[in-house]
């Protein structure tokens, strides 16, 4: 699994960042989603935001990836999207 969390000043460059992550999986937060972790989504998120959003980033906006071991993460209170079947059309 991955987290990705994104700090991104630019409301346009934002939202289509946010589109572009729920297309591999879904918000946890705001700023923050999880992603069925495979290396080939890994290789796309990384060449879309080389090739898509670096160019376009302010000197404050950043994105952070985290690939997490799902069998060591804590989780507390309530998740709307856990039971839910994620299906990813490439």
């Amino acid at each position: 699994m991955l987290i990705i969390s994104y700090d991104i000043s630019d409301d346009k460059v934002r939202t289509r960042f946010s589109k572009f992550l729920s297309k591999h999986g879904y918000r946890l937060q705001y700023s923050v989603f999880r992603i069925k972790n495979s290396d080939r989504h890994l290789e796309i998120i990384i060449q879309q935001i080389k090739d898509h959003f670096m160019k376009k980033f302010k000197e404050s906006d950043s994105i952070m990836i985290y690939p997490v071991d799902e069998s060591k993460m804590l989780q507390f209170g309530y998740s709307n999207h856990e039971d839910e079947d994620m299906i990813i059309v490439v």
